[in-house]
């Protein structure tokens, strides 16, 4: 009996000795890549440090051995592997081969996350990408809106996120539909509370705001006719841009000449398109003929060096490089109408889908959710340096 009890601590030893990591892969291998994310995520909540392996099986995440992780591991659905010290040094050597595209990133901190969405107990928004991979990736967020950020509530986040939103004050151009007569009726009534004669004055207001937020260490996530939208609205401060159907008087017809591009974030030099059409600008391109159509396109996500591009490596880990384009209002962008001092993240053959701009800003064409974003950014990534 003495000789099983000691046998059996032996094993106990042994196998904690060798259970010294997690390792989570993010490649072909791990059935559940937002979960993951959110596994990761829950690490930083906790306070644990997560090592975010860039390039290494799809980005993946090495945690200290604990039996919380694994068995968050197990509740999530998250593939994992136990692995030893040895297995540990073996990857830290390859990743630090100065020949291997890849790298280690320290994540230390949870960022507060913000999601700007009309979503309320009137408006039941059920289409924002970012608010659905959050839920299921079990992320946890604040949703705020324009009244929120006018009093300055952004103070009190790291991040936030947008979608589909309107930044010129004429809902979305979809004025037939029901849904969106009720949401830029209840924005007519907030812009008017809070003392703006139009919802385009009380918009550009808060793209200032988010654009000052960025301005001083903030990150800006936004997607789809949100990231064009917020360009247009900021080079067009102070010129009547609205049809009269929206504000009810004329626009500028000198509008488009005097549009401002040195305000703006990502893109320059882009055409209005007029009131009657339901898209904005030429930044636009790759539109749908109709809300059912599957496009047949691809795109790429770029593959930059990870030992000296560490910010744009982050965004673009994945486990899968080509992706099927998906269609929304802003599909693609125009490649010939971004900044020269953009990054392109990935494209197709046709225009950019992806880019980061200097100012801490991201902008996703059609509803490519770009789950990696969701990741915690490191505070000390900017001055990282290669191993």
């Amino acid at each position: 009996m003495v000789k099983l009890v000691i046998s059996m601590l032996c094993l106990v030893f042994a196998v904690s000795g060798y259970a010294t990591s997690i390792l989570v892969p993010m490649d072909n291998t791990q059935t559940n890549h937002l979960k993951a994310y959110g596994l990761a995520f829950h690490a930083l909540k906790k306070d644990k440090t997560v090592d975010w392996l860039l390039n290494y099986r799809g980005g993946s995440f090495l945690f200290d051995y604990s039996e919380e992780i694994r068995n968050e591991c197990t509740v999530r659905g998250v593939s994992f592997e136990v692995i030893s010290p040895d297995k540990v040094n073996s990857i830290l050597a390859e990743i630090a081969n100065p020949e291997v595209n890849m790298n280690i990133v320290k994540l230390e901190k949870a960022p507060r996350i913000a999601v700007y969405s009309p979503k309320s107990e009137l408006i039941t928004d059920e289409t924002d990408a970012v608010i659905l991979v959050l839920d299921y990736a079990e992320i946890p967020y604040s949703i705020i809106y324009d009244e929120e950020i006018l009093k300055d509530e952004l103070a009190k986040y790291d991040w936030v996120h947008l979608h589909h939103e309107d930044f010129t004050g004429q809902v979305g151009r979809f004025a037939w539909r029901q849904s969106n007569i009720i949401e830029g009726k209840v924005q007519e009534v907030t812009a008017h509370q809070l003392g703006y004669a139009k919802v385009s004055e009380m918009k550009l207001e808060v793209a200032k705001k988010i654009k000052a937020f960025c301005a001083g260490g903030g990150y800006l996530f936004a997607m789809c006719s949100g990231a064009e939208t917020f360009d247009i609205a900021l080079a067009a401060e102070g010129i009547d841009i609205v049809a009269m159907s929206y504000d009810g008087d004329d626009v500028d017809p000198a509008a488009q000449d005097k549009l401002d591009f040195n305000k703006t974030f990502a893109f320059e030099n882009f055409t209005l398109e007029t009131g009657d059409s339901r898209r904005f600008s030429d930044i636009n391109v790759n539109g749908r003929s109709n809300f059912f159509e599957q496009s047949p396109d691809f795109f790429q996500l770029f593959n930059y060096s990870a030992k000296w591009d560490i910010v744009p490596t982050m965004l673009n880990q994945n486990h899968e490089n080509v992706i099927r384009e998906f269609f929304g209002q802003t599909t693609a962008f125009n490649k010939f109408l971004v900044k020269p001092s953009v990054t392109i993240l990935g494209e197709n053959r046709k225009a950019t889908m992806f880019v980061m701009s200097t100012a801490s800003m991201v902008s996703v064409t059609g509803h490519f959710t770009a789950v990696t974003i969701l990741k915690a950014f490191p505070e000390e990534v900017a001055t990282e340096q290669p191993i």
